[in-house]
């Protein structure tokens, strides 16, 4: 019974580990795609059409379950807005991590709780008593965060992903420029994660009201997958013209966005 009830207590920083390291793993396979030619708006589309084909049977399914609400123009003006939000903080985020590295966008990742608790005493979803010890231990921790995300931000390790090097290109050709991002790129990459992560407790707010009144959470994902897809296909007509942007070869690319497919 000890060892059942340790394993249960462990179970939650098991599944954060696991997470952390996942979200790790996917941003440095993000990181790799754009080394090798990748567009970042091209990446979100294929990302998200991706997963709204995976999910287009759900929608149907689902409904067969349970008595639902109809789908009126609130609620899908709201699943809209919930798209606009995704695809905001997508398209900042790895925009981010193309100007930075997927380290930094891991660490400020960390982020997200101090922003939730910023935006929900903003929006009155929580009180912050400061005699007591809870709301003490999250404006501490909210402090630690916000110190935390300055820190990584001004200061620039060493890379970890290195772009594709053509054969006649000399092993003695110093790569320094090639594969470090400047200083000014590095602090851009920082700010533009930065407003990803303050717009994804944005996204959980609105989200959270959506399943008050439509508590369908696989057709709600659908046509958020479908709202993200069509607004980042549409950035991208703008940003990629070239049609070489949009072809896709069995390499780092394809395997990135087949496995970006989690939401």
């Amino acid at each position: 019974m000890a060892g059942r009830s340790c394993y249960t207590d462990a179970l939650p920083f098991m599944a954060m580990v696991t997470m952390e390291c996942t979200n790790v793993g996917l941003n440095t396979l993000f990181k790799a795609a754009t080394l090798r030619g990748m567009s970042y708006h091209v990446f979100v589309v294929y990302s998200y059409s991706v997963a709204a084909l995976f999910l287009l049977p759900a929608p149907f399914i689902s409904n067969r379950s349970r008595v639902l609400p109809p789908l009126n123009f609130s609620i899908m003006s709201k699943v809209l807005l919930l798209g606009l939000i995704g695809s905001s903080s997508q398209i900042m985020g790895y925009t981010g991590i193309n100007f930075s590295s997927p380290t930094l966008a891991s660490a400020i990742s960390n982020l997200v709780p101090a922003f939730t608790f910023i935006l929900a005493i903003i929006f009155r979803m929580e009180s912050a008593a400061l005699r007591s010890r809870s709301s003490q231990a999250k404006i501490l921790g909210t402090i630690v965060s916000l110190a935390g995300a300055f820190v990584v931000t001004l200061y620039k390790g060493p890379p970890i992903v290195f772009p594709h090097q053509s054969p006649s290109i000399s092993l003695h050709q110093p790569l320094l420029n090639a594969t470090t991002p400047t200083n000014s790129n590095w602090v851009l990459g920082g700010l533009l994660l930065t407003a990803e992560y303050i717009l994804v407790p944005l996204w959980y707010i609105v989200q959270a009201q959506i399943m008050k009144e439509y508590p369908n959470e696989l057709t709600v994902i659908f046509f958020y997958n479908v709202c993200v897809g069509v607004v980042a296909g549409v950035v991208a007509l703008i940003t990629e013209p070239n049609s070489s942007a949009w072809k896709l070869r069995p390499n780092v690319a394809l395997v990135s966005i087949l496995c970006s497919v989690r939401n």
